[in-house]
């Protein structure tokens, strides 16, 4: 499985794109991915983007298995991870987690 990993302000997270590495990501999963003795170790998994038609869609898992809506520090790394793959194209954009939509800025 390609992942990358990122930190930042205090918090650690796993990115996964869905092109690199379509996985069923269970809470088990989850959990075991997030373990920091039996698995890779973070707070949470950042897993997309989903190219929409203005928006990039964005799944954000807690280490407990469950989804959570918005994470200040998941959105700004999950940001810089756009910027370092090229995908943002423009100063602003939006990004669209479980069902709130958060516009971010790439300077």
């Amino acid at each position: 499985m390609t992942f990358h990993k990122y930190h930042a302000l205090g918090n650690d997270y796993i990115v996964i794109d869905p092109k690199d590495a379509e996985i069923d990501l269970t809470a088990e999963k989850i959990k075991l991915i997030c373990h920091r003795n039996y698995g890779i170790g973070s707070d949470g998994i950042l897993y997309g983007p989903v190219i929409g038609k203005d928006f990039f869609e964005l799944k954000i898992f807690n280490p407990d298995g469950s989804e959570a809506k918005k994470s200040g520090n998941g959105l700004r790394i999950f940001s810089r991870y756009l910027w370092d793959k090229g995908l943002v194209k423009e100063n602003e954009f939006i990004l669209k987690t479980k069902g709130v939509k958060s516009k971010c800025k790439s300077d």
